[in-house]
C-alpha cells in the first residue's frame, strides 16, 4: 500500500533521508547510472490518495480512496493466504476480498481495527465491494496528503512506496545535486516554459485536480522537461560534429575523371536534383575533415546513382569504400547495379552477406587489405573484426534509420588511415523538424525531384470483399502486357495472425489465372532461390509475384504497373508508400490497389485515406509520424534505441531550434553546463561514443 502521509513532510526529515548508497542501488536496479537521474524517471500516472470517499456514497469507479473499520473478517481455508473482510465507518460498508496477505497483516487485520484501501469498486452480490485493493492501517483521522501520488515505471523488487520516497527525498535537495536552472526568467517566458525546480515538483507531486493534465504534450511542466531532453541531444550532437571536425580525412577529389566515366555508363540523364546533390557530396569528399552527409529521396528519386557517383570519386581517387544495406536483398539489388556500371571501368564490386562462404570472405579480405581501390557492398557482415580496410575513405548506409547509432560508427572506425566520410541515404523523406532534432550532426541533402517520363500512380482503396474485381483487371492488365505485384504481409498461415498468406494466396491465384505465369517471393527463400524468381520477373518472364515486403525497397522493374496489396490496413504509411513506389517507375502509369478487412480502426482509415489522397513522400512522412509517433516510425524496434524519454518531435517541434541555438550558445559560454546537461541525460552520452 502506498504511504498515504504527505510525502514532502517525510521526506523533509534527516531521518527519512535516504542515503546516497541506497539510492544509487535503487537507481541501478532502474537502469539508471546516476541518482539524480531518479528525478528524470517520470511517472506513468496518477492516483488521487487526497479525498476519501464515505461508503455510503460509493458507486461503480475505477478507483477511489475508502476507510473504515474492520466489522468482520474471514481468512480463505487451506493453504491459501485470501482474505475477506467488511468495513464501515458508520455510514456504510463495503465487502473487501484480497486475494494474498502477508502473515504480519494476518496478525495486525482484526476486528476493530481501522484499513484505508484504495482501489476499483463494484456492484457484488450483497452490495459494493473491493476486489484486492491496496490497504493499510490507519488511525481515524490520520492525515491525507495533499498531492497525488505518482506509480512509476518499475522493476520486480523496487516497490513505488520506495520510489516514491527516494523522489521526494532528491526534490529537497536539487541544488546539492546539480540541477539549478539553465534559462533566465525572460528566457522562461518568452519560450512559454516552467522553472525547473517548479516543473519536477509539478511531475513527481502534482495537485490532484491537475494530475490528468500534467503529462500532456502541452502541460508547462511536460514541456519543461521535453526542453531539457531536446537541449542535452542538441549537445551532444555538437560536440560529436565538432569533434569529427578536429579530424582528418583523406581528400578526394578524383584526378582522372573516374566519376564521369561511370555518369557516362548510368544509362540515363541525372535530374537537376541528383546534379546538385553530387556537386554536394563531391564538394565535402574534396576536404581533409570528415563528410557527414545524409541524403534523403522519395521513392524513386534516384539515391542509387548519387551513392554510385561519390563511390566512383572514391575509387577514382585510390581509395575503398563501403556501402552497407539493412537486408541482404537490397544488398544484392545495389550489387546487380553497382557491377552493372563500374565493371565496364575494369572494377568489380565485392560482396560480403550474412550468407556468403569462407573462401568468399577470405578473398575479399585480401583485397580489402592490399589496399587497392575497392567497393565492397555488405549487410552487418561488414561489422566484423577480422575484415580490416587499408584505405577506406567512405561509408555509406543505405536506410539509415533501420541501424543503431553504435553500428554505424562501428563501421567508420574501420578506417586505418584517418576517419573515413559518411553518407547516409534515406527513402523515407524526414520532415524538417523532425531531421534538425535527429541529424543535427549531419548536412543534409534532399533530391526533392523525381526523374522524367514518369506517368505517376493512382491508388484506390477496396474492402476485400471486392477481390474479385480486382482479380478481373489483374487479368485484363496482364494480357496487356503489364506486370503485377500482389503483396500480403505473411508467408504462411497462422491460428494467431488475421491476413493472406502468400503461399495460400498464391496457390489460390494459381487456380484462378490459369493462363498467366505466377511467381512466389518471400524472405525465407533461399538466396539462389529468390534470385531466379526475382530474375525472372525482372526479364518479363513471369506476370504476377505474389511477395511479402521484401520487395519493398531495391526492386525496380519498369513494366510492373499494377500493386495490390492485402490487408493494407496492418501496414504503416511509410511502408505502403515504398511498396506503392515499386510501379509506375517507367512510361506507363501505375496502379496501386489497397485491399482492407473490416472493421477498420479509425487510425488504419485515416492511413489509407492518406495514401489514396497523398502522393508526397514528405507529407505522407508527416502525417505517419504523427499517427505512429517517432519511436515506431523511425524503426527503433530494429535497433532497440530509444531517442528520447519525454519529448516528443512532433508535439515539441517549436523546441527544437530554439534548442538548437540554445546549445550553441553554452557550448561558447558554458562547456561546464553543457556537459552536466549531457550527464543529466544519460542516455544520450552512452548512445553517442565518442561525443
Amino acid at each position: 500500500m502506498p504511504d498515504l502521509v504527505q510525502k514532502g513532510k517525510r521526506a523533509s526529515s534527516p531521518a527519512r533521508r535516504t542515503d546516497g548508497a541506497a539510492l544509487a542501488q535503487l537507481a541501478a536496479r532502474l537502469g539508471l547510472s546516476r541518482i539524480e537521474e531518479l528525478l528524470f524517471h517520470l511517472p506513468l500516472r496518477y492516483e488521487d490518495h487526497t479525498r476519501l470517499t464515505p461508503l455510503d456514497a460509493l458507486s461503480p469507479a475505477d478507483a477511489v480512496l475508502v476507510q473504515g473499520r474492520i466489522l468482520q473478517l474471514k481468512a480463505a481455508a487451506g493453504r491459501r493466504s485470501g482474505l475477506w473482510l467488511r468495513l464501515g465507518d458508520g455510514r456504510g460498508t463495503v465487502d473487501v476480498r484480497f486475494f494474498h496477505v502477508h502473515q504480519a497483516q494476518r496478525k495486525t487485520w482484526q476486528v476493530g481495527v481501522w484499513l484505508r484501501c484504495y482501489g476499483p469498486v463494484r456492484a457484488g452480490a450483497f452490495g459494493y465491494e473491493m476486489a484486492h485493493p491496496r490497504g493499510r492501517l490507519v488511525q481515524p483521522e490520520q492525515p491525507l496528503p495533499t498531492r497525488a501520488l505518482a506509480v512509476y515505471p518499475t522493476v520486480a523488487g523496487v516497490s513505488q512506496d520506495r520510489l516514491r520516497r527516494a523522489v521526494a527525498d532528491l526534490l529537497t535537495r536539487l541544488p546539492a545535486l546539480g540541477i539549478s536552472e539553465t534559462l533566465s526568467t525572460a528566457r522562461l517566458r518568452e519560450l512559454g516554459l516552467m522553472a525547473l525546480d517548479e516543473a519536477l515538483e509539478s511531475i513527481h507531486r502534482p495537485l490532484p485536480e491537475l494530475m490528468h493534465r500534467v503529462l500532456t504534450p502541452q502541460h508547462p511542466a511536460r514541456r519543461r522537461l521535453a526542453w531539457e531532453e531536446l537541449l542535452a541531444d542538441q549537445l551532444v550532437l555538437r560536440r560529436r560534429r565538432q569533434r569529427a571536425r578536429s579530424q582528418h580525412s583523406p581528400s578526394l577529389c578524383d584526378p582522372d575523371g573516374f566519376c564521369g566515366r561511370v555518369e557516362a555508363g548510368l544509362g540515363f540523364v541525372l535530374t537537376p536534383a541528383q546534379r546538385r546533390v553530387v556537386a554536394e557530396v563531391r564538394a565535402d569528399l574534396a576536404r581533409s575533415t570528415p563528410m557527414l552527409r545524409m541524403v534523403q529521396g522519395d521513392v524513386g528519386s534516384g539515391k542509387t546513382a548519387v551513392a554510385a557517383l561519390a563511390a566512383a570519386v572514391v575509387l577514382g581517387s585510390g581509395w575503398q569504400a563501403a556501402l552497407m544495406a539493412p537486408t541482404e536483398l537490397l544488398a544484392e539489388q545495389h550489387l546487380k547495379n553497382f557491377r552493372r556500371w563500374f565493371a565496364p571501368l575494369g572494377i568489380q564490386p565485392l560482396a560480403l552477406l550474412g550468407r556468403s562462404g569462407a573462401p568468399a570472405r577470405r578473398e575479399a579480405a585480401a583485397r580489402i587489405q592490399t589496399g587497392e581501390p575497392a567497393l565492397v557492398i555488405g549487410t552487418h557482415a561488414l561489422f566484423q573484426d577480422w575484415l580490416q580496410f587499408s584505405r577506406l575513405g567512405l561509408v555509406m548506409v543505405d536506410e539509415q534509420h533501420r541501424f543503431g547509432v553504435q553500428q554505424r560508427l562501428a563501421l567508420q572506425e574501420k578506417g586505418s588511415d584517418g576517419v573515413p566520410h559518411q553518407l547516409v541515404l534515406t527513402a523515407t523523406p524526414i520532415p524538417r523538424t523532425l531531421a534538425m532534432g535527429l541529424f543535427a550532426d549531419l548536412d543534409v541533402s534532399v533530391i526533392d525531384g523525381l526523374p522524367p517520363g514518369r506517368a505517376g500512380i493512382r491508388t484506390v482503396v477496396l474492402p476485400a470483399r471486392r477481390r474479385g474485381e480486382v482479380a478481373d483487371r489483374v487479368q485484363v492488365a496482364c494480357r496487356e502486357g503489364a506486370q503485377v505485384y500482389w503483396v500480403c504481409p505473411l508467408i504462411e498461415e497462422s491460428e494467431r495472425a488475421q491476413g493472406e498468406a502468400a503461399q495460400v494466396l498464391f496457390e489460390r491465384l494459381v487456380q484462378a489465372f490459369p493462363d498467366l505465369r505466377l511467381g512466389l517471393l518471400h524472405g525465407r527463400l533461399a538466396s539462389s532461390e529468390r534470385d531466379a524468381v526475382m530474375g525472372a520477373f525482372v526479364r518479363g518472364e513471369l506476370d504476377v509475384l505474389v511477395a511479402t515486403t521484401v520487395i519493398e525497397v531495391g526492386v525496380d522493374v519498369p513494366r510492373a504497373t499494377v500493386m495490390v496489396v492485402e490487408n493494407a490496413e496492418r501496414f504503416g504509411l511509410a511502408q505502403l508508400h515504398q511498396l506503392r513506389g515499386r510501379v509506375g517507375r517507367g512510361a506507363s502509369p501505375g496502379n496501386c490497389v489497397l485491399l482492407y478487412e473490416t472493421p477498420l480502426s479509425r487510425t488504419a482509415r485515416a492511413r489509407l485515406e492518406t495514401l489514396r489522397e497523398v502522393h508526397d513522400g514528405f507529407e505522407i512522412a508527416r502525417r505517419d509520424l504523427a499517427l505512429r509517433g517517432p519511436g515506431e516510425w523511425l524503426g527503433t524496434r530494429q535497433t532497440g534505441e530509444r531517442r528520447w524519454r519525454v519529448a516528443d518531435p512532433v508535439s515539441d517541434a517549436d523546441l527544437m531550434a530554439p534548442a538548437q541555438v540554445e546549445a550553441d550558445r553554452l557550448l561558447d559560454e558554458a562547456p561546464a553546463l553543457a556537459a552536466r546537461l549531457i550527464d543529466r541525460w544519460q542516455n544520450q552520452a552512452e548512445r553517442y561514443a565518442g561525443a
